[in-house]
């Protein structure tokens, strides 16, 4: 009797143990820090300035090759003006065939 006794105190005292464990663990895995209802840590300065560097960086990619590649934005080809289409051209048939509307 004594030995049930004591095996179920050990495995009690082994079960708190485990339970307090899982409770420590989930309360504690954020990543970093975690904010509720207050705002968050601000960033560091390092952050900012590689933040702008890229930004700046992408903005001169950007307006160097709008600069000197101006056919990636308007097109590779001369615009070619409509009214020098013939009507073959735009898939009109010619009047000779006749009415469009069927009788």
């Amino acid at each position: 009797m004594n030995r049930t006794i004591l095996s179920r105190a050990l495995l009690l005292r082994n079960f708190r143990k485990i339970a307090d464990t899982a409770q420590q663990s989930k309360r504690n895995s954020g990543h970093g820090t975690w904010s509720y209802r207050v705002p968050p840590p601000p960033p560091s300065k390092k952050s900012i300035y590689l933040a702008e560097a890229m930004g700046g960086l992408c903005w001169f990619w950007i307006l160097w090759h709008i600069a000197t590649e101006p056919e990636h934005v308007y097109g590779e080809f001369p615009y070619v003006d409509p009214s020098t289409w013939t009507d073959e051209e735009l898939g009109i048939p010619p009047d000779s065939e006749g009415s469009l509307c069927p009788k």
